[in-house]
């Protein structure tokens, strides 16, 4: 079994669903400590941030990663335990094998080559790991951020192993993201019999027309690099349970997925503008989420595609798509971002899967990346 597999197995073997590590940091710390790289634990509340570098001089490249898991689900539909990784038919199984404990072994085991290979190369290295990417992200990478920031460190790249790839390992590399803007709406009624609607105010037919223009609004036509930006309802709360009883109030939790056509201010405008208009009676509150973000043809993204043509052969095609990363709270900082891990199309799924030969070709795309970078051929 390769060191790479070999990680992957000990790290899926931690029960570590969203907030926790389960000692999944430790294990990166064992294997990269030896080689020079200095741990530091920058915890937030029930969240585990680790740090971990090697060197201090400019430029810096971060591997940005992520330990926690989505809970695993229904146990009697998996066809092997989560949290017992195997293997069948080439292929790896168990929660978190693609999203993202397989990225996490894989550049674990590339820093280790690189770094025994070029003791003295140029720049510095390090790892950011955090236990909350699958949750709230209030406690992760965004306040190790500020510290970051309150230090004056300047990361210059940064690579994130999210699940990038769609069918073949390296055909898509994420470059940017949208921004993502969640909203709770409130519509406010009069709570009544059903048989005297002439008493009570409705507040579920009230919306229903709003509704209809907020989903029919073309927010945006996206453009190059992001698609249209998109409005989704998510829930709807109204009612008592009672079937004669008008609902005194409706709930709506909504989100925009939005691209850099538009930015927050445009968007809350354009909804209290539709909102008005049908002269309703509502609260409104927002949460967001991350803004759009997008690195251009860069050092990062040059290097990223020339490794990835150098270990497949494959021209990978540069893409926003999918839901926000912990990448959102690094590009603000000026840093180049690039997204690059296993095929995805497992991931959060009943029997989560990584092929095995892909954990040791992205180690060595990984590996690649970084002697491009730091010039070293």
């Amino acid at each position: 079994m390769s060191d790479t597999l070999n990680l992957a197995f000990e790290l899926i073997r931690r029960e570590s669903v969203t907030p926790e590590d389960a000692g999944c940091m430790d294990l990166v710390i064992e294997r990269l400590a030896p080689h020079g790289f200095r741990p530091e634990w920058l915890n937030f509340g029930d969240t585990k941030n680790l740090w971990l570098r090697r060197g201090d001089a400019a430029p810096l490249f971060v591997f940005l990663g992520h330990t926690d898991v989505v809970p695993p689900g229904p146990l009697e539909d998996w066809s092997s335990p989560p949290f017992e990784p195997e293997i069948r038919d080439g292929r790896l199984y168990g929660r978190g094998a693609a999203d993202m404990k397989g990225s996490v072994a894989a550049m674990t085991t590339a820093l280790q080559r690189f770094v025994g290979r070029h003791p003295g190369h140029p720049g510095s290295l390090a790892v950011l790991l955090t236990s909350d990417e699958e949750g709230s992200a209030y406690d992760g990478v965004v306040k190790v951020v500020e510290v970051l920031k309150s230090r004056d460190t300047v990361i210059d790249w940064c690579l994130v192993g999210e699940p990038s790839s769609f069918a073949r390992l390296g055909d898509v590399i994420r470059v940017g993201r949208r921004g993502s803007l969640g909203g709770i709406l409130r519509i406010l009624g009069v709570q009544g019999h059903v048989a005297y609607p002439d008493k009570a105010d409705n507040p579920i037919h009230r919306f229903a027309p709003a509704l209809h223009e907020l989903t029919a609004e073309i927010w945006d036509e996206g453009n190059e690099f992001f698609p249209p930006t998109s409005f989704q309802v998510s829930n709807i709360h109204g009612g008592t349970g009672a079937d004669n009883v008008i609902p005194g109030k409706l709930e709506v939790l909504f989100n925009f997925r939005f691209s850099t056509e538009l930015t927050v201010e445009d968007i809350q405008r354009r909804v209290k503008t539709i909102l008005d208009r049908h002269r309703l009676r509502y609260e409104l509150s927002w949460r967001l989420s991350g803004l759009p973000f997008l690195t251009r043809e860069t050092e990062l993204v040059n290097a990223t595609r020339a490794a990835i043509a150098a270990v497949t052969g494959l021209s990978p095609r540069a893409d926003t798509g999918g839901g926000t990363s912990d990448g959102r709270f690094i590009a603000p900082t000026g840093a180049q971002v690039v997204e690059l891990g296993p095929i995805n199309a497992s991931i959060h799924k009943i029997d989560e899967h990584v092929d095995v030969e892909d954990l040791e070709v992205l180690s060595a795309i990984y590996e690649r990346i970084l002697g491009y970078l730091l010039a070293i051929s």
